[in-house]
């Protein structure tokens, strides 16, 4: 079982060592990078089962006493997570096989792409405050590597503006961090969540909250710290776009509902309510700027921001029917976000554009990608039995359970003109004829069977993903329920991490 925890930190650590040791051979770097994706699926599978029928999880590294060592802990949260990180990893690598220029390859893609994961899996399973703050700096030295490989004007530009706002996200982390140690002397989380009981300063400690919302709001793009990433998410190739899109934002979105479900629940009439009022406003924000754009990658990345609001509202709820809500909408948005940016990928490849301006007629002529588009674009939407749906139909309830008709309303509008918005690129790219002033260029020429046939393999698989949880959502709403009920009571969670229960 303590394996079982390391793995999924050691699992993408020794796929990018081993990959740097192939760093000239391309075609066994291509393979080392699926088989290390796909073992991350498998320890991340192993882990949520392990969680479910055991418990939560917990190892000290070094057999160090905790509160002292460094703690790895998985609830069913963190593991559920974990899952989609080996998920998302196993898709995106095998998407590259038939997207990723050899150049890029040959620059260390497939290194970072792993390195990248294990900095998201570090991320879910550490117990420790400082830990999380490592792992974040893993992520965006990984990730800003990846954003400006190949050296593009419009990468380089892109990259600029996304480290340094992660950087600002990064200063304000470790701030607050060294001012909860300064002031409690630990920095163990569930050490801090029961040292935070006892303390009398609300005051304060609300003000902590604040620091840690805001460096954990920008790494989560919410209102009014997500300009960065409409400026950067469309800038890199389609794997990178989709892995971001898939999981970077989700590990903001995760710390926020750890510190806010953990540490800081002091005074959620105040924490809380501002959380609700934040994603109110980043849902609204987000599909706003989506509605404007005809770049399909930007419109995307738009809607990135609109879907966290969802998360944020549930979190900012604070019932567990919500955080039931945001959970499953979390695993809806991984699933139906990164197919889209797959789609766009494959779109692409086939026209040689992303203005959907400039496309036209793939009804017609890629009557499988129009139907492959339509499953995730739906789900986005909230169109009924979709994942979507079911996700949106839980906060909703939840929402209203708790007077909060304002927001209900926000998220039911918001709803509509994301399918306005998915409606636009139906309408662009697959309904409408090509303008006559772009003739529909030849498939790329470079493009054999096999690489269409990696393109296509994940697209399918997050495709039936999609639908199964839509038409199959019970199990996925009982296993959200059973997480946000620890986290809801997290009393098992400390107890286990400082050995209280063995």
């Amino acid at each position: 079982m303590n394996l079982l925890l390391t793995a999924p930190i050691l699992v993408p650590f020794l796929t990018a060592t081993a990959l740097l040791f192939a760093w000239k051979r391309r075609s066994l770097q291509r393979a080392l990078s699926v088989i290390g994706a796909a073992a991350l699926l498998g320890v991340g599978i192993g882990l949520l089962t392990t969680v479910w029928t055991a418990g939560i999880q917990v190892i000290q590294i070094g057999n160090w006493p905790s509160p002292f060592g460094i703690t790895l802990a998985a609830d069913l949260f963190s593991a559920i997570m974990v899952v989609m990180a080996g998920l998302m990893g196993f898709s995106v690598a095998v998407y590259s096989l038939g997207a990723m220029d050899p150049q890029r390859e040959s620059f260390g893609y497939y290194p970072l792409l792993h390195l990248l994961l294990m900095g998201v899996s570090g991320s879910f399973l550490t117990g420790d405050i400082f830990n999380l703050y490592v792992w974040f700096e893993v992520m965006l030295i990984s990730s800003f590597v990846l954003l400006e490989l190949g050296g593009e004007k419009a990468q380089l530009e892109g990259a600029i503006k996304y480290v340094a706002l992660n950087l600002v996200s990064s200063a304000l982390f470790l701030t607050a961090v060294g001012i909860l140690y300064g002031t409690l002397g630990t920095l163990n989380m569930a050490d801090l969540a029961r040292q935070i009981q006892s303390l009398d300063s609300a005051g304060f400690m609300t003000t902590v909250a604040i620091l840690f919302f805001l460096a954990f709001g920008i790494k989560a793009a919410v209102f009014p710290l997500f300009f960065w990433l409409p400026a950067s998410y469309h800038t890199p190739p389609v794997p990178v776009s989709a892995i971001f899109a898939g999981l970077l934002t989700k590990v903001g979105v995760y710390a926020l509902v750890r510190v806010f479900t953990l540490l800081f629940v002091h005074d959620p009439t105040v924490t809380h309510e501002f959380l609700l009022v934040i994603g109110a406003l980043t849902m609204l924000t987000g599909v706003l700027g989506a509605v404007a754009q005809y770049d399909f990658r930007r419109l995307l990345s738009f809607h990135i921001i609109s879907q966290i609001g969802y998360m944020i509202m549930g979190l900012g709820l604070y019932t567990p029917l919500a955080l039931t809500g945001a959970i499953f909408f979390i695993v809806h948005n991984i699933f139906a976000k990164t197919n889209l940016f797959l789609i766009s990928g494959c779109v692409y490849h086939l026209e040689g554009s992303y203005d959907l301006k400039k496309l036209g007629g793939l009804y017609r002529d890629a009557s499988w990608l129009a139907l492959l588009f339509l499953i995730p674009a739906l789900s986005l939407a909230g169109v009924p039995p979709s994942s979507g749906f079911w996700g949106k139909l839980v906060l909703v309830q939840s929402g209203l359970a708790a007077g909060e008709y304002m927001v209900v309303a926000v998220a039911l509008l918001v709803s509509l003109l994301t399918l306005y918005s998915m409606t636009k690129i139906w309408n662009e790219a697959f309904w409408k004829n090509k303008p006559e002033a772009h003739r529909r260029p030849k498939a790329n020429p470079n493009m054999g069977r096999a690489s269409w046939v990696a393109l296509l393999l994940p697209v399918i698989l997050l495709a039936l993903l999609t639908l199964s949880i839509g038409l199959g959502a019970e199990s996925l709403l009982s296993l959200a329920s059973k997480a946000a009920e620890q986290l809801m009571d997290p009393a098992e969670y400390i107890s286990r991490v400082l050995g209280e229960i063995r």
